[in-house]
């Protein structure tokens, strides 16, 4: 996309939502901002105007910032999701959105520039991509919402290799290192076979693209990824058997 950004920005408590106005009303990359006090009257705005992004707070009374991103997703001409939010309770519900940013109360100015720079450069690339391709554009790359030093981040689905149990935690390893999230093991099976992960033991979760290696070793079997020996449980042998070696025995028959 070229241009500025049509903005709405949605919070039921008015100091939040005016410092958030002033925000992007400041910044140059913006056309122009509505606000709306929850999200019925957010609905209101967008029946008659459309907007490129919409900044949802996620405590709201009736329905909350995340129902509404769920309506929003289902326009003809869906807006960018960014979260606004003093909890990260919920992030781990972000997941699945594919939200392009996640910000925490109190809001910073550059915090929001650099939501608005995400916005811009992922709908650049959407539109190079339609651009190139318009009858086979990829899908997305859902991104997960981590705290660094106290920062909420996005982190890219595809940079996960596997994935550790840790209580009602997981434990999200990437090339660069670890993020512990608040989701279970369990929830991100759930949600990430399509993708291409799959349960090995009752503690991991991993990227079948990446396991390099499955050994037979005294304990039982292991499976390799990106230079790492995971076990698998006796009960997940099988399946994960079937999803590495069948398919590639196809792809050389």
């Amino acid at each position: 996309m070229t241009g500025r950004l049509r903005v709405l920005a949605v919070d039921d408590e008015p100091p939040a939502l005016d410092e958030l106005l002033y925000l992007l009303r400041n910044d140059p990359r913006v056309e122009y901002v509505h606000s709306a006090a929850d999200a019925a009257e957010a609905l209101r705005v967008l029946h008659e105007s459309e907007v490129d992004v919409a900044f949802l707070d996620i405590r709201m009374p009736g329905l909350d910032g995340m129902d509404l991103a769920r309506v929003l997703q289902r326009f003809a001409r869906s807006p960018a999701i960014v979260f606004v939010t003093a909890y990260d309770d919920r992030a781990a519900d972000a997941f699945d959105l594919g939200v392009v940013d996640y910000v925490r109360k109190p809001v910073r100015a550059e915090r929001i520039a650099e939501s608005l720079r995400r916005v811009l450069s992922e709908r650049a690339a959407v539109g190079e991509r339609n651009t190139a391709a318009p009858e086979a554009a990829p899908a997305g790359d859902p991104m997960i919402p981590v705290e660094l030093g106290g920062v909420v981040r996005l982190l890219p689905r595809s940079t996960v290799c596997w994935v550790e149990a840790q209580g009602d935690y997981a434990r999200l390893h990437t090339t660069e290192g670890s993020h512990l999230v608040r989701v279970s093991l369990t929830q991100l099976e759930e949600r990430w076979t399509d993708a291409g992960f799959l349960r090995i033991h009752r503690s991991y979760l991993v990227r079948l693209d990446l396991v390099t290696e499955l050994r037979l070793t005294g304990s039982g079997y292991v499976v390799t990824v990106e230079g790492r020996q995971l076990p698998v449980a006796r009960r997940h042998t099988r399946a994960l058997k079937d999803r590495l070696i069948r398919p590639a025995k196809q792809h050389w028959h």
